[in-house]
C-alpha cells in the first residue's frame, strides 16, 4: 500500500490563483473611486482655507482679495497635497469665485466625475459646484 501526501495538486492552486484574480479586478474599480473621492478632500481643505482668509481680507479692506498671495493662510496655489491648483476668479466688493482643478499630473488627473471644484460666493451666499455631491459624502 502505498501512502498519498497531503497537500494541493497544481490545478487546485490554479483555481485558487484564478479566483483570487478575478476577486481583485471586481474590487478594484470601487477602489479607484474611494480613493479619488478621499482625496477630494484635499481640494475642498483648500478651497475652504480660501473662504475664511477672504472673509478675514474682507473685514480688514473692505473688499475680497482678487490675488491669492494677499491672503493669509492660503495664499498657496497648489492644495496641500499638491494635487489642485488653486486660483481666484472675478473677486470683487461683494463677491468672488475660487477653484481647484486636479493637476494633469498627478493623482487626480482620473477623476472624471469632479475634475474642478468651485465655491462662488455672492451676496453672502456660497455656491458650491459642480455639484454638491463633489463636497462630501
Amino acid at each position: 500500500m502505498s501512502a498519498r501526501c497531503g497537500g494541493f495538486t497544481l490545478v487546485e492552486m490554479m483555481v485558487a490563483v484564478a479566483l483570487a484574480c478575478l476577486l481583485a479586478a471586481m474590487a478594484w474599480p470601487a477602489y479607484e473611486q474611494s480613493a479619488l473621492k478621499a482625496r477630494r478632500s484635499d481640494a475642498v481643505a483648500s478651497l475652504t482655507r480660501v473662504q475664511i482668509a477672504q472673509e478675514q481680507f474682507r473685514a480688514n479692506n473692505g473688499s475680497y482679495s482678487q490675488r491669492l498671495s494677499a491672503l493669509r493662510g492660503a495664499g498657496e496655489s497648489r492644495s496641500p497635497g499638491g494635487a489642485y491648483d488653486i486660483a481666484l476668479h472675478d473677486a470683487g466688493l461683494q463677491s468672488y469665485s475660487a477653484s481647484a482643478t486636479a493637476r494633469s499630473d498627478g493623482p487626480q488627473a482620473r477623476d472624471g466625475e469632479c475634475p474642478r471644484l468651485v465655491v462662488t460666493l455672492h451676496g453672502g451666499l456660497a455656491e458650491l459646484g459642480p455639484t454638491r455631491r463633489c463636497w462630501g459624502p
